[in-house]
């Protein structure tokens, strides 16, 4: 009796070792090895030859892309936990499942934003590059390369997910006022446990804070959340720190007012054109107005390990015919 034939699966980009050989044992599974995105055309190939797609957010999977007549997937499963990417109400319509990789990368990503709130304020990337370019160094001086303490400041942190909350607790161990801006409360426990006080104008709040963190998702709704009016209602001597989506703030304002002095500065793992970064932001951030960081928040070994590890699961469930456990439905987003 011949063993039945392992379905398709197009893999976008370079996956860690032990991911991509566990997929190899399990499908036939086709895999990006010089991790060169893949083009739209090529990804328009993977949808009407494979039955399971794997992109990551650098994979724009549109409707059009979807909606080929020749169209054989079934299903996607997205590296990542974010999946503004994909059309996922086009998918849906189509039959197409869709899923995701939460609850991995909260710690990573909430390590990384409580780095950037030290970085900016303490000018620290200004200061290493002191040693590491050639700078002339006279050596200690009571007055010179002088930040701003953190502790005893408020942090206004914009979506109280799991990532929001991670940033706070590591934020209140730094002495900060922890305050946030969701679409609902948290629990009074989580509440309590964090000395978190609630805004539900999120104007207000960003009139008031010190240090302001972007942690919540991009979607429509969320789309230049931190819109040129809002963005002007920050005070002179605050810092914004994005480790989210660059969609969610208007770039071209924030980078304006930081120039013209009316935002003190901005610590920024994310860029609203990513790959493309501004080079008024490259600028500034030479001049030690803002830290930049080129989408790393969720870089370690165990997080990509993780998410891969999800990705076979969803996967692995669906194709034995039971609902994978991170599906994901446009009534979620």
């Amino acid at each position: 009796m011949s063993a039945r034939k392992k379905p398709l699966v197009v893999v976008t980009r370079k996956l860690p070792d032990s991911v991509e050989t566990r997929m190899r044992e399990l499908f036939d599974a086709r895999l990006n090895l010089d991790d060169e995105p893949m083009s739209q055309d090529q990804l328009a190939d993977a949808v009407r030859t494979a039955e399971v797609l794997v992109p990551t957010v650098t994979d724009h999977i549109s409707a059009d892309i979807l909606n080929q007549p020749d169209c054989k997937l079934r299903m996607i499963a997205n590296f990542g936990n974010g999946v503004d990417n994909i059309d996922v109400a086009a998918a849906v319509a189509r039959g197409i499942t869709v899923t995701n990789t939460p609850k991995v990368l909260t710690e990573d990503t909430a390590d990384m934003t409580m780095a950037l709130i030290l970085a900016v304020p303490r000018r620290l990337i200004e200061g290493a590059s002191v040693l590491t370019e050639g700078k002339n160094w006279a050596g200690w001086s009571p007055t010179w390369m002088l930040g701003h303490r953190i502790g005893g400041k408020r942090l206004g942190i914009i979506g109280m997910g799991r990532i929001g909350q991670a940033v706070a607790r590591r934020a209140r161990a730094f002495g900060l006022q922890i305050h946030y801006h969701n679409r609902r409360p948290v629990a009074p426990v989580i509440a309590d446990e964090l000395g978190a006080t609630y805004w539900e104008s999120l104007d207000q709040m960003l009139a008031r804070m010190d240090i302001i963190s972007v942690n919540c998702p991009h979607t429509p709704a969320t789309f230049h959340l931190l819109s040129a009016r809002r963005l002007k209602l920050i005070r002179k001597d605050a810092y914004i720190v994005n480790t989210a989506r660059g969609e969610v703030i208007d770039e071209e304002t924030m980078t304006r007012l930081i120039e013209a002095g009316d935002i003190a500065g901005a610590g920024l793992d994310v860029f609203e054109h990513e790959p493309a970064v501004n080079p008024r932001l490259v600028r500034l951030a030479k001049a030690g107005k803002v830290t930049l960081l080129p989408h790393m928040g969720s870089a370690t070994i165990e997080g990509r390990v993780e998410m891969g590890e999800k990705v076979i699961i969803n996967i692995k469930t669906f194709l034995d015919n039971h609902r994978p456990p991170d599906r994901v439905l446009p009534s979620m987003l």
